[in-house]
Order: C-alpha cells, then structure tokens, then sequence
C-alpha cells in the first residue's frame, strides 16, 4: 500500500516510511517531522516514532532524527522549488500539495508593521494525510431533507472527530442529487476560508465535491459567502468553522436571501455552542433546522445525536463512524 505524500519525503524518511505495514499505513493520519527531533507518527489518533529500520516506537529515543539538509528538501519539494511562489500559503502556516494532503508549517516568523509578513527558516512540517470517505452522508439526509430541500444544517463537533470528512460528503451527495430521497442535484457555492473541504491546488480541488460545485478558495467566510450569492446564485452555502460576528452576520444575510446553509462549529453540544454570545443570536434567530452533534466516544466520527431546531432528539445513532 502505497503513502500518498513519500514524493515530498528525503531519502532516509522515505525509505523509513516504506518499512510501515499495510495496517499501519491505511490508517496513518500526519507526520511530523522536526529537525533535530525524531519523526512522529499519528496513527489512528494515537502518537509513535519512526524508526530508522521502518518500524513505529513508544520510545523517543529509538526515533528517526532529521538534519537540517532534510529541511531544506522538504521545503523545496513541497514549494515546487520556488518559496516566493508559496509565499501567501506561507503567511498562512500551512501548503496544500497534489491529492490535497496538507502540510503544516512552523518556523521563524519576519513581521512588518505589527503582522505577519512570512515565515523563515522552517524547521517543522506537520504533513496531515487527507482521506475522503465516501456516501457517509446518505443515512443522515432523510433527517435534514424536507420537501426536497435540505434544511439549515450545523455540525457541532470537538476538534478532529470528523466534522470535515462529514460536510465534505454532504456537499458531494447533495450536489449529484439523490433520486430515492427525491432531491436533485443542488448548486452549491463552497467557501473554503483554510483549503481544508476542497484542498484546492492552484485553484482546483483536489477532493470529490461532486459536479454543480463552485469554491472559493483561501477565501474569508463572510466576504466569500456574499460574493458567491452575488456572482453565482448557489441553492446552498457550505463553509467550515464558523465563530466570528462577521460569520454570523454573513449567515444570517444568506438565509434571508433564501439560500440553504450547511457548517460546522466546533463544540460538544448546541448548550456548549449558546454559551458563545457571537452564536447565540445565530441560534436565537431559528437560523438553524437541524444539528449533528459529533464526538470520538466510539471512534472518530461517532454521530451522537441529529437534533431539530429547538434542540429535541430527531434520531439517536447507535454507532456512526466515519471510518468505520
């Protein structure tokens, strides 16, 4: 089983890497790699280290360390050989490469006039794996469908419990339609404010968000969920993430314009989420119909409830993994 992002590893990682069983591979999540550090492994959200002989430790010590000439590869293989080329993606902290695999960035930062102007000398890469799980989605929607049209969805979720995966998959299903659910195919406008849902590079998406989709990539929220209702009359905004007062705001101007929304926000429960005053207007206002609230109690991508509007129990999963 081939790891998708060996092409932007040095030699010694990359021969460590191929060391890795089929198990272990399939379910390899990020690596970090930091120079003067030995390499860390994430597999299935438990931590490890390379080993030099291609097998993963509990131990520090027994891990792979990088040099600083490994550094330097990483850095060109990943910009394509050209820094000033990624500069903006820099000042971002993270890349996107080929097959939307991210790779987070840290180093030393220059600033101008109190901001961020670039990142310098990056000495940690944090490459996370993207994985797309497909039709996870179809179980849900007969709970957020009425009449044919989805209704106003928030996915409430701690972080790294699967709520991207989730919204990525709603986002294809509704887009291609679904004929046994009497939906069809739906224009859909993505925001895509952290490259995260569409992974786009160079402007096209590296991930299967289905045929009527437009995204903005790199994009801020508000600005970009009003420039898609201006330019591209999308049935349905679907964006990542949303916390700030212009989120809110920008929402809440969508809804009125009488297009469908589907986020997500990071939290536990919708309780946890009236506790933030920039949401509780949003969930004061009935802007939201259903709620998906997601945790890891049985794995990541555990559903634990579908709610309506006022927060009263639609359905009750069972067990509804994302990587089942």
């Amino acid at each position: 089983m081939n790891i998708p992002i060996l092409s932007y590893m040095p030699a010694t990682i990359k021969q460590a890497l191929q060391g890795l069983d089929a198990e272990q591979i399939a379910w390899l999540e990020e690596v970090r790699i930091r120079v003067g550090r030995p390499v860390e492994l994430v597999i299935r959200n438990q931590s490890f280290f390379l080993t030099t002989q291609g097998t993963i430790s509990s131990q520090a010590e027994q891990g792979l360390i990088p040099d600083e000439e490994a550094a330097h590869k990483i850095m060109n293989l990943i910009s394509r050989h050209s820094v000033y080329a990624v500069e903006e993606e820099l000042k971002r902290g993270y890349i996107t490469v080929a097959g939307g695999h991210r790779v987070g960035i840290a180093g030393r930062g220059i600033i101008e006039e109190g901001r961020l102007k670039l990142l310098r000398d990056i000495k940690s890469f944090n490459f996370r794996i993207a994985k797309e799980v497909k039709n996870i989605a179809i179980p849900l929607l007969p709970s957020l469908i009425e009449q044919g049209r989805l209704l106003n969805t928030l996915i409430i979720s701690p972080p790294r419990c699967g709520k991207t995966t989730l919204l990525r998959d709603m986002i294809r299903v509704l887009s291609r339609g679904e004929a046994d659910l009497l939906l069809q195919g739906q224009k859909i406008g993505v925001v895509d404010e952290r490259s995260e849902i569409a992974s786009c590079l160079e402007g096209i998406p590296q991930k299967d968000l289905g045929p009527r989709v437009d995204v903005l990539d790199a994009c801020p929220k508000a600005e970009g969920m009003m420039m898609l209702i201006r330019s591209m009359s999308p049935d349905i905004i679907a964006t990542d993430e949303i916390g700030s007062e212009e989120d809110v705001s920008a929402i809440m101007e969508a809804i009125y314009a009488g297009v469908g929304i589907v986020t997500t926000v990071h939290g536990s429960s919708v309780e946890d989420i009236r506790k933030r005053p920039k949401l509780r207007e949003l969930l004061s206002a009935g802007s939201f119909q259903r709620y998906i609230v997601l945790s890891k109690r049985r794995g990541v991508g555990t559903i634990e409830a579908i709610l309506d509007g006022e927060a009263r129990k639609i359905r009750v999963l069972e067990r509804g993994e994302i990587y089942a």
